[in-house]
């Protein structure tokens, strides 16, 4: 590296303008390199680097090259603040895992080149005075791939003399990082991570498994699932992974175990009934994660789940309560526990008191229907008015609809407290919430049609007119025609596509079609939400005869998402003819037979296939091969998998018992 007093010269000398960044042309990045020996600017123009020359990484842009050093530089001069340092070797991490994972394309010529500059720059800083420093260079060197012999020599070297844990911890993973690269050091990065599984510190038996797993990727290691459970049940939480939270840190150590169906099973069980109540709730999570990825999982694990009904812990109970009524009809015999728990004297807390109705109505309990209906006739029902698909495992409210939208032939009984609810609410997101839990109803909720009507002349008038519509002939005689006439004209502007959805339900309650044919048809077989117009079409049914050669021409042309059901519904209904309709729709879901990650449009595909009836025999055999997958075949990683999977399930046995019908095609 140069002598400090040639830096300036050295920047100025690239031609910066030539070059470019996240934002354009990088003429400004030499200031911010100048910056960051300045205190005063060091820590702006730290993060100015990072937003400019990597952004949201996906690729190394051509400034980044000729930054990389002085960067580097910068991460290695003392006399750099602290924080700024730290930030410094984020950016060279970042840029470093960037150049390796990114398409070829989006990496720039000259990176290969400045990054081996770079790590020679780096090697000697794993001896930095500042811990923090060191355990971020060994990071940034397990991005080192080409030179993975040397550098897991250097890493093996520090090991020895390091007694910082976090920075252990760091040399453990990029070890298991670089080892699948090297040649002359892998097998003895191999026995090296094999003897630090049965040491004596829990977190760094645990670190070596993670790091064993990198360097023989797909391969099983009965020691590893040994390893794994030997610490936890054997060692202190606090000792497993000092960075992280117990619970995170669960979900994390029994993942190590990969397929091991059978080890997970157990450390999971064994866990649930651990001392610690964190402990608990990451077993919980993690049996979450398994249930919902996999079919038998319910008999391994689904009994242990249920004792956590009556953990000392809320938030356990609560979470147990979630994987029940996750589950469904799978938890049938814990229905009675569930019930105990919708009232205060046998639950305390009111969340879990939420979760337990909830659960219920999954498992069609007529239990969970009188106290929804207190709740409904009490304040706040405990449920939020809108749905959330995060990802992940958080205990966030479910809501209204996903807890009642079921319990239609409960209507009797929940409809009297839900209008008197309707007609007080004020806010949007209540009426919202009310009117789309009633059109889930359908024409059980025909009592509602005075409280519907009086959200005409309100911004809730576009939910209520679904509600209206769902409810079908009753409400299309009580519904103003010239209030929906005025509405078409002038709609509210609290929605996005509130025209659309005013002309479908126009059409759906007044029998005029014209008004939506007007305003859908230009945008027919445009993805990304636009597939009402095809939707319109099929409820016209031979009405729409004119438009089917469009549809026949759309059919092929797009194989993912709601397009192929609407278009192919469209068809059938208008022509009858399923010889060009089912093929396609075939065509639609099996992908998702194969690679999984079926979602709604998938499961209504499946529908439809029973609704065609014999003509659908050509879908059977990826309909028995959703069926007999263990790992469900729709989208991990939430609450939801299973409930979608149940519902992909039920289609399937009905398509299939329609496909089997007399007269179905061979």
């Amino acid at each position: 590296m140069s002598d400090v007093s040639d830096r300036p010269a050295r920047i100025e000398a690239v031609d910066w303008a030539a070059l470019g960044h996240a934002y354009g042309t990088a003429e400004d990045v030499p200031a911010m390199l100048r910056n960051l020996w300045r205190p005063d600017k060091a820590a702006g123009a730290a993060d100015d680097l990072l937003t400019h020359i990597h952004h949201q990484g996906g690729g190394v842009y051509s400034s980044a090259p000729a930054a990389l050093s002085h960067v580097v530089a910068a991460a290695a001069d003392p006399a750099v603040a602290a924080e700024v340092r730290g930030e410094l070797l984020h950016l060279v991490r970042a840029l470093a895992q960037a150049g390796n994972t990114a398409r070829p394309r989006f990496v720039t010529s000259g990176w290969p080149g400045a990054w081996d500059l770079a790590v020679t720059a780096l090697l000697p800083l794993l001896d930095d005075p500042e811990p923090k420093h060191r355990t971020a260079v060994a990071g940034c060197l397990a991005e080192a791939r080409r030179r993975a012999d040397e550098v897991i020599a250097a890493l093996r070297a520090r090991w020895n003399v390091e007694s910082e844990p976090e920075t252990q911890l760091q040399l453990i993973a990029s070890v298991g990082s670089l080892a699948v690269h090297a040649v002359a050091q892998r097998d003895a990065s191999v026995d090296w991570l094999r003897a630090l599984m049965d040491g004596a510190e829990p977190a760094v038996r645990l670190a070596a498994v993670q790091a064993l797993r990198r360097t023989l990727p797909g391969q099983d290691d009965s020691d590893c699932g040994r390893v794994v459970s030997d610490v936890l049940s054997g060692s202190e939480p606090a000792t497993w992974r000092p960075s992280a939270t117990t619970t995170t840190t669960v979900v994390w150590a029994v993942g190590l175990l990969g397929d091991d169906r059978t080890g997970l099973a157990d450390a999971t069980r064994e866990l649930l009934e651990h001392r610690d109540p964190a402990v608990r709730a990451g077993a919980l999570r993690v049996a979450a994660q398994a249930l919902g990825r996999r079919r038998s999982a319910v008999v391994e694990l689904l009994p242990s789940v249920s004792r956590s009904l009556s953990d000392p812990e809320p938030d356990n109970r609560l979470f147990a309560a979630r994987i029940l009524g996750m589950c469904g009809p799978a938890a049938h015999r814990w229905s009675d526990a569930l019930s105990s728990m919708v009232t205060e004297a046998g639950e305390p807390h009111p969340p879990t008191r939420s979760h337990a109705i909830w659960a219920l109505s999954r498992l069609g309990d007529v239990r969970c229907v009188p106290p929804l209906a207190q709740r409904l006739a009490d304040g706040r029902p405990g449920f939020a008015y809108h749905s959330t698909h995060a990802d992940g495992w958080w205990t966030y409210e479910l809501s209204l609809t996903e807890v009642a939208a079921g319990l239609g032939p409960h209507a009797d009984v929940l409809l009297p407290p839900l209008r008197a609810r309707l007609a007080a609410a004020s806010g949007l997101d209540e009426r919202r919430a009310l009117c789309q839990l009633l059109t889930s109803w359908g024409e059980a909720a025909a009592p509602a049609i005075p409280e519907l009507l009086a959200l005409l002349e309100t911004e809730a008038v576009v939910w209520a007119l679904d509600a209206l519509a769902a409810i079908g002939p009753a409400a299309a005689k009580a519904v103003p025609h010239r209030r929906l006439r005025a509405l078409l004209r002038t709609p509210p502007a609290s929605r996005p596509f509130a025209t659309h959805s005013l002309a479908l339900a126009y059409g759906r309650l007044t029998g005029d079609r014209e008004p939506a044919l007007k305003l859908l048809l230009p945008r027919l077989g445009e993805p990304y939400g636009h597939e009402n117009a095809a939707t319109l079409l099929a409820e016209m049914g031979p009405a729409a005869a004119p438009y089917a050669a469009r549809l026949r021409e759309l059919l092929p042309r797009h194989t993912q998402g709601w397009l192929p059901l609407r278009v192919g519904e469209a068809l059938w209904r208008i022509t009858g003819r399923t010889d060009e309709v089912v093929p396609a729709l075939v065509r639609a879901i099996t992908p998702f037979a194969e690679r999984g990650g079926a979602g709604p449009a998938v499961i209504e595909t499946v529908r439809l296939l029973a609704e065609i009836g014999p003509d659908s025999a050509p879908a059977r055999p990826v309909l028995r091969a959703f069926l007999d997958a263990d790992e469900r075949p729709v989208t991990h990683g939430t609450w939801r998998s299973v409930p979608e999977d149940d519902a992909l399930c039920a289609a399937a046995r009905a398509a299939l018992l329609a496909a089997s019908a007399p007269g179905g095609c061979a």
